[in-house]
């Protein structure tokens, strides 16, 4: 055998290990395979060993895996007129691989662009206080727009959050004096409420004390016991001589004849 007939061989044979690899593809779980045939797209194949025919067949491959795309912070002015930076991350992957190459040219792209420009929408659409208080709406309604904006390119759209929402220092101070304000109210009414409950309940023991006899005289008592726990001090204090009379038994003095409490009737003239 020649030179030239070996050399003949060798070419060959590097030619059909060539096409062999051409022609064998091994498309993984994550991944899907979408064939053109002369430019006519025949379907996805995948996952797993497949055979293409070399030079006349074209594949693309597809992640299907779920994709993390931060959308960058975005200037807006909201329906009350207050300027804020908003920005927040998005979550979605390829459920049909066909149309995610045939109906847009790059769908990592387009997605990121419609992600901002319908931030930017929705935040002109509302207030302050709902973007602070009512996120979990907000982030609802993204992604509902988002995903069908980009339900044609064969995109599913499961997650949009908000993370970081940026405010004016001016308008932040404002907050901070209105927060301040309403603990300053909610403590008068607090306080109001207890002066209103404490002076039921002084007025509660008031009647209890001017029906019961000895009821002064005790709560007198427990006073000056208190006032002696507290200051080391002597106090002097004048008894009440119906409580001498309780405690010895003395009877009150027996009122005259013709008279009240000890006094006449009839006054002289």
């Amino acid at each position: 055998m020649d030179i030239g007939n070996l050399t003949t061989i060798v070419l060959i044979a590097a030619l059909v290990i060539t096409l062999a690899r051409a022609a064998i593809k091994i498309v993984p779980e994550y991944e899907r395979g979408v064939i053109f045939r002369l430019g006519r797209v025949q379907a996805a194949q995948g996952p797993g060993i497949f055979f293409i025919i070399p030079i006349v067949d074209q594949m693309i491959r597809v992640d299907m895996r779920v994709v993390t795309m931060d959308v960058p912070s975005q200037e807006a002015i909201t329906r009350d007129n207050v300027t804020v930076k908003v920005n927040a991350v998005c979550y979605f992957r390829v459920i049909d691989p066909v149309a995610a190459v045939v109906n847009v040219a790059n769908y990592l792209l387009a997605t990121g662009q419609i992600a901002q420009t319908t931030l930017r929408s929705v935040l002109g659409q509302s207030e302050l206080d709902e973007l602070l208080s009512q996120r979990d709406q907000i982030n609802r309604q993204l992604q509902q727009i988002i995903d069908e904006q980009t339900e044609p390119w064969g995109i599913k759209v499961s997650i949009v959050e908000i993370k970081d929402l940026e405010l004016p220092q001016t308008m932040q101070r404002a907050m901070a004096r209105q927060a301040e304000a309403e603990r300053e109210k909610r403590a008068k009414v607090i306080h109001a409420e207890g002066e209103l409950q404490a002076s039921e309940q002084l007025a509660n023991a008031a009647r209890v004390m001017s029906t019961e006899a000895g009821a002064l005289q005790l709560r007198y008592l427990q006073t000056l016991n208190e006032i002696a726990a507290e200051h080391n001090s002597t106090i002097i204090f004048p008894l009440p001589i119906e409580l001498l009379r309780g405690i010895i038994g003395l009877e009150p003095p027996a009122a005259k004849p013709g008279s009240t409490n000890g006094k006449p009737l009839n006054p002289p003239t």
